[in-house]
């Protein structure tokens, strides 16, 4: 069975009897990893007959999207990767209507693109060229012309590229079949053959696609179309199957690497010394033979050298790591040799965990835990731009260099949106992270979010602050309605109560009701927020317990000595 996408495709494009043609098409297929991660493109755009420049925007867009949507973080979705090249292009192309021709019609053009990664089409549509699909003999139309009637003789575009700045996107996703047959058209088609007749010459090809363009387009030409007329088919000829052994063989193929010691040698990495280990992974200290570099090799345990859902987060862990450079971020390094085993490198870090720093400082500043979670926040969001989660921040994944700058490391439980659109037969929907600084929505099943991060953030902050938890024990699905946040003046009076109110909204139960972005939770770490500290009175016996109970005590022994003083006088 074969683990690949692939299609066949061919297309037609001609002027028709007008005299130049301003339509264009196109269809990229990626060699390599990007088949996989990125999938394959299709594109047709129909330059605005009354735009200056009509010919010039569609072959823009077609070029510029197959080529820029091969660029974008692997990590991406194919949503956030398409749309965001569409409205770079839809403002470039506006931009260049009104300094060339100062007119918002200057470079104007539909457009119609679908991406095919794994088992799903991703369809993005402004205008009204079109697509159609042909399954098992049913033929349906997967777009909405954006068009409006003037009268029954006259309509017109309601959506189109570079006409304003504003770009308002059709998007949809469908699942594919094996032989499903997808055909795009320029109005120049469509309006002049019947989709019936679109769908015979399909039927009537014999799979000969290249025959159907040219039957679709000459029909068109022959019921006397006066546009330009492009066609443009692909048959999904191969899908990666969603439950294959040969995934399982590809996750085995490297054998785990024996135990090492100091002075082996593994495909040129020397082992100076064991680092440390748990149930799951070995990590050494080695250095590189060729360069010098130092750096840590970390393998998997050999208890789990029969477990291919442990080997898909182990190899998952490499392909996060590799695709983001922050330097709060732990490094994961290239390996330009030929592996043996299954194991990955990373920077060296001279340093502690910040759970061994907490336990080695007594009680560490306001500023200095404010800096200290502005850099875990900057290494976080080089996460959240690529669309990653890291889903397991805790101390014990935090290390503090010798500089005292802090860096993220472990990324075996990133979520990582592009690569949850390719098909897995490993399920891995198990609880992510480590109880306490997990965010409570992964307890009831709930999807995780950039917020699930900031949740983690914020008790580390509280963490931190006062060598506590915010709800002093467990969470878990069973006593998440019952637990009530404690106020961290309680354990450090020193922090105001305004940066209180910061911790708390960070650590909301509730996911909507936490910060939105990781800026606004640092910021609010070091300003007053008035929105967040002028709200319902809260009685002293709740903000204060320990300070209430004192002056009641206190009140109590002044009630006795009066007594006995009243008393002995009597």
């Amino acid at each position: 069975m074969s683990t690949t996408l692939s299609i066949k495709s061919a297309s037609t494009s001609i002027a028709g009897v007008k005299p130049q043609n301003e339509d264009a098409c196109g269809i990229h297929v990626p060699d390599g990893p990007l088949l996989n991660t990125k999938g394959i493109a299709a594109v047709i755009a129909d330059g605005m007959s009354g735009s200056d420049a009509g010919k010039e925007a569609s072959q823009a867009c077609v070029s510029g999207f197959l080529a820029d949507y091969f660029s974008t973080p692997e990590s991406w979705t194919v949503k956030t990767s398409a749309q965001k090249i569409l409205t770079a292009l839809n403002h470039w192309l506006y931009g260049q209507g009104q300094r060339r021709y100062n007119s918002h019609k200057g470079m104007v053009t539909t457009l119609t693109a679908m991406v095919l990664k794994s088992n799903t089409a991703h369809i993005f549509h402004i205008g009204d060229t079109r697509i159609y699909r042909l399954r098992d003999k049913e033929f349906e139309q997967l777009t909405r012309d954006h068009r409006v009637s003037v009268s029954e003789e006259k309509t017109y575009l309601a959506r189109a590229m570079g006409i304003e700045l504003h770009l308002d996107i059709d998007y949809r996703s469908a699942p594919l079949e094996l032989g499903d047959v997808f055909v795009m058209l320029t109005d120049g088609v469509y309006e002049f053959i019947t989709d019936a007749n679109i769908k015979t010459c399909l039927l009537e090809s014999n799979g000969n696609l290249q025959t159907a363009c040219d039957a679709i387009i000459r029909q068109a030409a022959d019921n006397k179309s006066n546009d330009n007329l492009s066609c443009q088919i692909f048959r999904i000829e191969q899908l990666p199957a969603e439950n294959k052994n040969e995934f399982y063989d590809k996750l085995l193929e490297l054998p785990f690497p024996p135990p090492l010691e100091a002075g082996m040698i593994l495909d040129g990495y020397k082992i100076l010394r064991h680092l440390f280990s748990n149930k799951r992974t070995e990590v050494y200290l080695a250095q590189d033979s060729e360069t010098g570099q130092r750096v840590v090799l970390k393998a998997p345990s050999v208890n789990y050298d029969d477990d291919p859902d442990f080997i898909h987060h182990f190899l998952h862990e490499e392909w996060a790591g590799r695709r983001i450079n922050n330097p709060h971020v732990m490094k994961v390094l290239e390996i330009k040799r030929k592996r043996t085993a299954l194991y990955y490198i990373s920077e060296y870090i001279e340093g502690r965990t910040l759970r061994q720093w907490l336990d080695d400082e007594p009680r560490p500043s306001l500023n200095k835990v404010r800096n200290f979670i502005e850099q875990i926040a900057q290494g976080l969001r080089a996460f959240h731009r690529m669309e990653m989660i890291h889903q397991d921040l805790k101390p014990e994944n935090i290390l503090v260099d010798e500089h005292g700058t802090l860096k993220i490391i472990d990324f075996g439980s990133t979520k990582i949106a592009g690569i949850e659109e390719i098909s897995t037969p490993l399920e891995t929907n198990n609880i992510q992270g480590t109880i306490n600084y997990t965010a409570p929505e992964y307890h009831i099943g709930e999807p995780a979010s950039n917020a699930s991060d900031i949740f983690s953030l914020g008790v580390i902050a509280y963490e931190l602050l006062s060598k506590k938890l915010p709800y002093g024990k467990e969470l878990s699905a069973r006593n998440l309605r019952r637990v009530n946040y404690r106020s961290i003046k309680q354990f450090n009076p020193e922090v105001p109560a305004w940066m209180d109110k910061a911790l708390e909204k960070a650590v909301q139960i509730n996911p909507e009701h936490r910060f939105s972005i990781l800026s606004e939770f640092t910021y609010a770490l070091s300003q007053p927020d008035s929105s967040l500290v002028n709200q319902d009175y809260v009685p002293l016996i709740k903000r204060n317990p320990l300070r209430v109970w004192q002056a009641i005590s206190f009140i109590l022994l002044l009630s006795n000595l009066f007594l006995l003083f009243w008393v002995g006088k009597k």
